[in-house]
């Protein structure tokens, strides 16, 4: 797996050994970046939630974001991420903490342009993860929430303040991005 555009194009990144990472795919990445570059997002803070290898949060930082937090519960993802980061040039713009992603929820305090959410197909809580995120201060009037999900636990086409913008299905992946409503 590598960048696929930006500064960082090209770097290849290390990905956690183990069976649990399903990182996402150059053609599901450039998807929703293309998504993402055509909608008025701003780019300025990331979250990569079940950030695996950070490929997600890593591609923003490479296209321009100014800092990304990444939070995944796994120590051997933590450290992928972090190697990544360096890597990349990115480990000044960013921070990697490592605990489950509802106690992240929890205690962080920015307000993020972009949330990724890319958390294992078996995983029954996303729909009330993105809940409890859009209820939290997390989440600003103008964040994008994007959440790559498999058909198992479909998801709400809105949840309070947040309404779904754009999704695509790539293969067994789905790609649902959602936006603050007004």
């Amino acid at each position: 797996m590598r960048v696929i555009g930006g500064k960082a194009k090209g770097t290849q990144l290390r990905i956690p050994q183990g069976g649990r990472v399903r990182p996402a795919t150059n053609l599901a990445k450039q998807a929703i970046f293309s998504i993402l570059e055509n909608t008025a997002v701003n780019w300025d803070r990331v979250l990569d939630l079940f950030a695996g290898s950070g490929a997600l949060g890593i591609e923003a930082l490479s296209r321009g974001a100014a800092w990304g937090d990444f939070v995944d519960q796994s120590k051997k993802c933590c450290g992928a991420i972090e190697y990544n980061l360096e890597r990349a040039g990115f480990s000044s713009r960013s921070h990697v903490y490592c605990c489950n992603v509802a106690k992240a929820i929890a205690f962080l305090g920015d307000v993020y342009d972009i949330v990724f959410m890319d958390p294992p197909y078996s995983e029954p809580s996303v729909g009330s993860l993105i809940a409890t995120l859009v209820s939290s201060r997390l989440i600003g009037e103008d964040s994008a929430v994007v959440v790559l999900h498999g058909n198992r636990f479909t998801l709400d086409s809105t949840y309070t303040g947040l309404s779904l913008l754009k999704q695509r299905q790539y293969g067994d992946t789905f790609i649902s991005i959602f936006q603050r409503e007004d």
